[in-house]
């Protein structure tokens, strides 16, 4: 109530300014009005919306009698329990027993012949899956392709008559506050309508690699996942995938794949039942605002290039470690994330441009993008602490002491045995390097993109910060083989004393 009659209080003392908003609240109501009813949209839009049922075969364990005394009642009541539930199993104690788990979701079917699009998570594990129509028509569904790491699904199903379907819409085109429409099958009900906003874009909740996800207050619940989000011309601007919730109902947080990374996919899997993506070769890490600072960036923006894999489309295009990737094939890099995912929907093949930043100018390459294929796993053996020596040298403002590397580190660190650079000996545990995560055994190669190659090389390089008024040093270091750029804060009490 206070902040309220403030705020009239300022309008009575500026009349003009408040005869302005009166006048320009209608405007933006008239441009943006809530519709009346959904009902008309809904109409048209459920009949496409289907029902998605699997089946899988579960082993469950089967549970050994707990031990009575002979004569016991509970001994004689296991005694039946377990005779009833051998008949049920087949023979043995001891053995497990299959069971039939069902579940439900949700989705769209997105052309007339048949094809349906949902999550992955939906009917992943499914032995059988059944499409069930708004009349309740229920069709066998054949999986045609799945894409974990956005999670969807194409399922097709067969039908004498063409099936109702909608349309995918422009994803990029959604505003913070445009309404939306959700359907799909909350807790097994059916067909269920709500409605909301668009509450937030470029969502990222840590679901998988390219996460960009709409959120939205529509009411979406267990069971609603797989099916489409609708703009206001009941377009599919989205795939209904996750909520957000501590107890498991709706908060009105929720989230949805959006078309522009949904269609591409789909089609793929149409074409062919599986994905190919474009991949450039690179490791890459977020600028952070002491990194931006330490490569004399105005601002922290864009992808750093931590790694340039040998023969790679980056290392054929001469990117190297400590480029700030800025632009892909003209679309703007804001951060991190950004990067993989433009690059994985560009088509294999294609040559496109790259803007950079290195050493503190912006140059322009081409790239010819490559098909990503399985990242391989490699199994890594724990970095071997290095014992402390009377060798072990201070690094006054970082916190932190480092040892000269010798052939036994190269070895236990798994580097190349002409490897440089200073390995760490021990760390501050309350100094700017264990703030940053730096531990005994990394490997500094780099200070400020000079080569380390002694304790009087990383001094120098916080002197230099120092004297240019910077508040960071910038350290390329080796963790366990993978490069890692850390801007770490000086102290500068501790580097003057």
């Amino acid at each position: 109530m206070t902040a309220s009659i403030t705020r009239l209080r300022q309008a009575a003392l500026l009349p003009s300014m408040a005869l302005a908003l009166l006048l320009l609240v209608p405007t933006l109501a008239q441009a943006r009005g809530a519709p009346d009813s959904f009902a008309d949209q809904a109409e048209i839009l459920l009949p496409a919306v289907v029902n998605i049922s699997t089946t899988q075969t579960v082993e469950s364990a089967a549970v050994d009698m707990p031990q009575f005394p002979p004569g016991s009642p509970f001994e004689e009541f296991f005694k039946q329990f377990r005779g009833e539930q051998g008949q049920e199993q087949g023979q043995g104690q001891g053995q497990g027993r299959s069971r039939q788990a069902t579940a439900l979701g949700s989705g769209f079917i997105i052309d007339s012949s048949g094809y349906v699009v949902t999550n992955n998570h939906v009917i992943a594990g499914a032995d059988q899956i059944e499409v069930i129509l708004h009349d309740d028509t229920r069709l066998p569904a054949k999986l045609i392709g799945t894409d974990d790491k956005t999670d969807i699904a194409l399922l097709k199903v067969e039908s004498d008559t063409p099936l109702p379907a909608v349309g995918w819409g422009n994803s990029d085109k959604l505003r913070v506050g445009d309404w939306v429409l959700a359907i799909g099958n909350p807790f097994g009900l059916g067909g269920t309508v709500t409605a909301g906003i668009v509450s937030a874009r470029g969502r990222n909740i840590n679901a998988g690699p390219y996460d960009d996800f709409i959120q939205t207050d529509a009411s979406i619940n267990r069971g609603n996942s797989g099916g489409p989000m609708f703009d206001s011309e009941g377009k599919v601007v989205g795939v209904n995938t996750a909520i957000f919730s501590p107890s498991g109902g709706n908060i009105g947080i929720g989230f949805a794949v959006p078309s522009s990374m949904a269609e591409p996919v789909v089609a793929q899997l149409k074409a062919s039942g599986h994905v190919t993506r474009g991949w450039l070769g690179v490791s890459i890490q977020t600028v952070t605002e002491e990194i931006a600072e330490g490569l004399g960036m105005a601002a922290p923006t864009g992808a750093l290039v931590a790694q340039v894999q040998p023969d790679g489309p980056a290392a054929k295009a001469d990117l190297k470690q400590g480029d700030v990737v800025l632009r892909f094939d003209g679309k703007k890099i804001g951060e991190m994330r950004d990067l993989p995912r433009v690059v994985a929907q560009t088509e294999v093949g294609r040559t496109v441009s790259v803007d950079i930043l290195r050493g503190g100018k912006e140059r322009t390459v081409s790239v010819k993008v490559a098909e990503m294929s399985d990242p391989v796993q490699v199994s890594t053996q724990s970095d071997p602490a290095p014992k402390p020596g009377k060798d072990d040298s201070d690094i006054a403002g970082l916190g932190m002491k480092v040892a000269p590397l010798d052939a036994a580190m190269r070895e236990g660190l798994g580097l190349a045995a002409d490897a440089k650079g200073m390995v760490i000996a021990s760390v501050d545990p309350n100094g700017p390097a264990a703030e940053k995560g730096l531990r005994q055994g990394d490997v500094i190669t780099e200070a400020e993109r000079h080569a380390v190659t002694s304790a009087e090389d990383l001094r120098n390089a916080v002197k230099s910060a120092g004297k240019e008024g910077r508040k960071a040093v910038l350290l390329l270091v080796d963790r366990a083989s993978q490069p890692l750029f850390v801007a770490i804060r000086i102290d500068e009490g501790k580097a003057r004393g």
